[in-house]
This record gives C-alpha cells, structure tokens and sequence, in this order.
C-alpha cells in the first residue's frame, strides 16, 4: 500500500487536529489514568480540597443553626513544558502500517498524518507516565522527570512539614520489608490502619510489580487451591470486602511508599489543548521532520485527610 506522507501532509494534520492531538498525551498515561482522576484546562495553578461541613438534624430547635463549613485547599500546579522531535515519518509509518490494529480495512477509517502524530506523542506521553509518582521538579530540567513534581515527592514535602504524620493519622510505617512469605498479612494490616471512612468506601492501592508479585506468591502459598480472584481483571485486597484494589504499575518500581486512597483524590492536571500549548511540524533537514510540542502537566492530591488518604512508608533497612 503506497503512501506517500510529506511535511506539508503533517503540518496540515497538525493544525487541524491540534486539540485532539494534545488530548492525546493520555494515551502513554492510561495505565495510571483508569485509576486517577484527569483535571482538564487547568493553567498554572488551581486551587483543589475538601469542602467539609457539620449540618446535622437534631432535635427541633428553630434558633439552632449550623454554621461551621470549611474548604482545606490545596493547590494543583501545571508546569508548561516543552520536545522537539526530530523524526522519520516513514519510520514511523511503517510500524503503524504494521500494527493489527490498523491493518488492512482498518486504515480506511484512520486519518494516517493524524496517525503518524499521535504515535509520537504516544511516546513523550509514555515518559511523562514512567515519572508520575517520581518527578521532581527542576527549573533547568531538560526531562519529564524533571518537569513537575510526582506523587511520592509531593508525599515526601508534605511529611517533612508534617502534614502527613502518624499524629495525624495519615501515615504508616512498615516495621519490616515485604516479601512473598508476609506480603498478605503487612498489607492487610496496612488497610487496617486507616480510618473507618476510608476502609468503608472504594479505594486503590498503588504498589509497585514486585510488591503485588510478592502479594500473589503470598496468598497462593496461604490459601493453597482456593481461586484467587472472582474476576481475572480485577484483584482485591483479601479482607477489605473487594473495596480496596490493588494496582500494580510500573511507575512504582523503587518507590519509597505506598499510597491507599481514592480514585477521584490522585488528580492529574493537563492543559487539553488550552492557550498555553502548542503543537507543529515542519520540515529544516531533508528525510526528516521536527515536531515542535509545548504541553502543561502537573499532579496533586485532592486532600491529604486521613478519610481520604494513608501513606505507607515502606521499610528501610539501617544497613542499606
């Protein structure tokens, strides 16, 4: 099948589906995304929290009133970044031409410079998901690591301030490491630890591929041939009454804590394609083309509450 994509044929797409093809910074992250909570449009900062009040019914009293209502904000920080790829698009072709999924009949309906553009995008995107939970944040960074601040170094300001502490009853602390002899029972007890409010709702448990592996070899060897899950999609931790989901992700590997909490609390901050962001492509050596991207990104959580979170810190050896 001959076709024949040119820097004008991408440039044109790149116009044209210049919002679509920003959106399409979630496809690296929708392993992380299916279990977090995307915050769209945001530029620079925007404030997020946990608005609490205290009405309740009572006996009847017409001069009682209810009147204590507070918002613990938190702010969500996007930071604007930018790529310039230097790229082959029959090089990138070519391996779409070959994916099953847009082979044949398929390539019908697939616009291909679109295509060509978002697979990469795909591959910036995928970046930005390795760094999520590990980012720090670095003004004359040149990496996705070094363009906001993820998740666990979020986590680790806040317990340096305190504002996740034991006192506070948002974190808990391994008193030993896991492993595939004791996993089920120091997860469990980690669950256990957390509030009534949070225990009693649906909830994640972010843990890294070797954290969950040591977690299956642990409950296979505990309960013997009793089948380990009602659905293969889907595994739960063993005694949270299948509210509480273990996620396994590979942006995990090597962190120093796990976070239980829920869904709508792990906020991802995008731009989706607002005024700050831009995407081209033009043409400057022969063969190749330079796709010019600038993109906001950036993560929070909703609330540090205990109601919505508990940290756990895993276990250190002194000697390591």
């Amino acid at each position: 099948m001959a076709i024949t994509i040119t820097p004008d044929d991408l440039k044109k797409s790149a116009v044209k589906y210049r919002k679509q093809l920003l959106l399409m910074m979630t496809i690296g992250l929708e392993a992380s995304l299916k279990h977090m909570t995307p915050r769209l449009g945001v530029q620079y900062k925007e404030t997020i929290g946990e608005y609490s009040g205290n009405a309740q019914l009572g006996p009847y009293d017409p001069d009682r009133t209810n009147t204590t209502t507070t918002i613990k904000g938190r702010t969500l920080e996007v930071f604007l970044g930018s790529v310039i790829k230097k790229f082959d698009p029959n090089d990138v072709w070519q391996s779409i031409y070959g994916s099953l999924v847009l082979h044949g009949e398929g390539l019908k309906n697939v616009d291909i410079t679109k295509a060509v553009l978002a697979a990469e995008i795909k591959s910036i995107s995928e970046k930005m998901n390795a760094a999520l939970f590990s980012a720090s944040r670095v003004n004359s960074g040149t990496t996705s690591a070094e363009l906001f601040n993820g998740f666990d170094t979020i986590t680790t300001t806040e317990i340096t301030g305190t504002d996740i502490s034991a006192t506070k009853k948002n974190l808990y602390e391994f008193a030993s490491a896991i492993s595939n002899v004791n996993a089920v029972d120091l997860l469990k007890t980690y669950f256990r630890a957390a509030s009534d409010e949070l225990q009693s709702v649906p909830t994640k448990m972010f843990i890294s591929k070797d954290i969950y592996n040591a977690y299956v070899d642990d409950y296979q060897q505990t309960v013997g041939s009793v089948p380990y899950n009602k659905e293969f999609k889907k595994t739960y931790l063993e005694g949270s009454d299948d509210l509480c989901e273990l996620v396994a992700l590979s942006n995990k590997k090597n962190s120093p804590y796990i976070q239980l909490t829920t869904k709508n609390n792990m906020i991802v901050g995008m731009g989706a394609g607002n005024s700050l962001e831009k995407l081209d492509v033009d043409r400057f050596e022969a063969f190749q083309v330079t796709l010019s991207m600038a993109a906001v990104f950036g993560v929070q959580y909703e609330t540090i509450s205990p109601e919505r979170l508990l940290v756990g810190k895993l276990y250190v050896s002194q000697s390591a």
